[in-house]
Formats: structure tokens, C-alpha cells, sequence
């Protein structure tokens, strides 16, 4: 079964997410849409079970802003997070981002 993605382009979406982590492992993808790199990485994960929330940071920059003010991550892209009690946990960028290792820590509750 392939990833459900989410966009998330909304900062009142966001506070849902960060709400959602407290009880379950939460993945954001931080994707650009001008980015060979970010499309490569985007097709990798595209395989991973479960929801993965999707920012277009050309299209949701204040959103991609606040995750990285919130989580203290500096903003790449492509990039992701993993969210826990509405901490990052995990997070990588460009092709240190692997669906074995994302899966594995979603798997981990």
C-alpha cells in the first residue's frame, strides 16, 4: 500500500499535526517542487505504509517556517521529520532521507 500524502499549507493544520503526535509518531516531508534531489527522495518514500504530511515549501512557506521554529531543525529540503510529543525525534535531508530507516521509526511507537 502506498503512502497516503497530506498537504499541509495551513499553520492551523500544523497545530493539528503537532496535536496528533502526542499520540502517535508523526512524518513530515518537506518537498520541493523545483529540486531533482527532492523529487528522487519523494519517489523513494512514496512506498512507506501510513500518512506522510506534506509540505510544498514553495507553496506553504510559512508553514515549513514554523516547523523549523518549533522543532529547532534548520530548514532544508528535501527534508524529514519525525514528530513525538510534538518533538522532532528524527529528521534527515536530501539523500541521507531512507524509507527503511523512516519506516522503521514509525514502526517503533
Amino acid at each position: 500500500m502506498p503512502a497516503n500524502f497530506i498537504e499541509v499549507d495551513s499553520l492551523e493544520e500544523l497545530d493539528s499535526i503537532f496535536a496528533d503526535s502526542q499520540h502517535r509518531p508523526i512524518l513530515i516531508f518537506k518537498h520541493s517542487n523545483s529540486c531533482s534531489i527532492s523529487d528522487a527522495v519523494f519517489n523513494e518514500i512514496t512506498d512507506l505504509e501510513g500518512d506522510v504530511y506534506l509540505v510544498i515549501v514553495q507553496k506553504a512557506r510559512a508553514v515549513s517556517d514554523s516547523i523549523a521554529t518549533r522543532t529547532a531543525v534548520k530548514h532544508e529540503s528535501p527534508q524529514s521529520i519525525v514528530l513525538r510529543d510534538s518533538k522532532a525525534v528524527f529528521h534527515a535531508s536530501h539523500f541521507d532521507i531512507t524509507a527503511k530507516e523512516l519506516s522503521a521509526l514509525l514502526r517503533n511507537n
